[in-house]
């Protein structure tokens, strides 16, 4: 992987840069649509490159590891072929998605032990057998294995886990030295940096994570409950230390103002499965601020979903048409307003990305920031 930053903006931290993996170029600020199990929910391979068009999506190793399984996976030649999608894909290491069976699973040095919440089958993740996992599933970006902590979280209890995740770093470290790559491509690791809302922690975790030398770098445990004025303070701390020259990626964030408030922190790389959720529940978003397109004032309003245009369907379709489809609960409503929020996403980081080239993104940010946070 080679990442080459382009430009900061004068009046914030917010960067350019494009990163160049096997599989193509990614141009950040970027948001990454996520696919948990192969697809990302609701929306076809074809809308996906042709409307959406991300460089890069998001897989998760926690369940593609549970199904459709590891065999079948290597079978078809990792994910790229399985899935049949040609561009990057990023993989998390299952940290997150174990942090929240709480009461289905044990955390010890040695790993996670859990229980399947398909069929309640028992099974134990550690750092070594993780990347053994993400190997085989071939994404271009995998993640170290880590423990994220929940809010609000016992200081002690964040500075064991933070160390443990230290540790298991290391153990993530020397066990890729020994797993050549398969499908003939690279693989970049990204270490993530922990430490809950407690700033010395977060300092402690980012000096070890910049010290691990790895080709990018992570953020995790925030966006788990906490206000976001505290996300944002983390998020400043950690990308003070940081190196400038490597990727950053905040996971799981976030609504389309945390995104923008963190690429004037520095963030390059988001994913968030927001976009879809949100749209499966009525909930659009534009740059002019949010709509719920299930309340009765949009059943006789025939304007386009989003006269912008970002994808096909903001303008193949009207408000009152998808008003219908979520009366008449039919699929296409919820595959419409997925296309149009995960559309609306991608178009953000991009239109992100002209503003810090252009030297102007401070302004348009906090313009933006305005016009989004209405309900209309």
């Amino acid at each position: 992987m080679n990442f080459d930053l382009k430009t900061t903006d004068p009046k914030s931290q917010a960067r350019a840069g494009t990163i160049t993996t096997d599989h193509g170029v990614i141009e950040t600020p970027i948001f990454m649509p996520v696919g948990t199990v192969g697809t990302v929910k609701g929306v076809h391979q074809t809308e996906l490159k042709n409307e959406i068009n991300p460089d890069i999506i998001l897989g998760n190793t926690y369940h593609l590891y549970l199904r459709p399984k590891l065999d079948i996976l290597e079978q078809a030649g990792g994910l790229h072929q399985f899935m049949n999608w040609n561009r990057n894909i990023l993989t998390d290491s299952g940290g997150y998605q174990v942090y929240s069976l709480s009461g289905r699973r044990k955390i010890n040095e040695e790993g996670v032990k859990f229980k399947s919440h398909i069929d309640g089958s028992t099974h134990f993740f550690t750092p070594e057998n993780v990347m053994e996992t993400q190997r085989t599933i071939g994404a271009d970006i995998i993640m170290a294995f880590d423990e994220c902590t929940p809010y609000p979280c016992d200081y002690n209890y964040a500075k064991r886990s933070m160390h443990m995740t230290h540790r298991w770093l290391d153990r993530c470290i020397n066990h890729l030295k020994k797993l050549p790559f398969k499908y003939g491509f690279e693989q970049t690791f990204m270490p993530i940096v922990q430490g809950s809302t407690y700033k010395d922690l977060r300092k402690q975790s980012a000096e070890y994570i910049a010290n691990s030398n790895q080709q990018a770098n992570a953020i995790g445990g925030l966006s788990v409950g906490e206000p976001a004025e505290e996300m944002y303070a983390m998020t400043e701390v950690v990308t003070a230390i940081l190196p400038e020259d490597k990727p950053r990626y905040l996971m799981g964030v976030g609504t389309p103002i945390n995104i923008l408030e963190n690429i004037a922190l520095g963030i390059d790389m988001f994913d968030c499965v927001m976009p879809t959720r949100n749209a499966r529940n009525g909930m659009l978003f534009t740059a002019h601020g949010t709509i719920n397109i299930k309340n009765k004032k949009w059943e006789n309003d025939f304007s386009p979903i989003d006269e912008m245009g970002i994808t096909y369907v903001d303008t193949m379709y009207s408000k009152a048409y998808l008003k219908h489809l979520f009366s008449a609960k039919e699929m296409l409503g919820k595959q419409i307003a997925s296309i149009h929020n995960l559309g609306f996403y991608v178009w953000l980081t991009r239109e992100a990305r002209k503003h810090i080239l252009a030297g102007d993104f401070r302004a348009w940010k906090d313009k933006m920031v305005i016009q989004m946070d209405k309900r209309l």
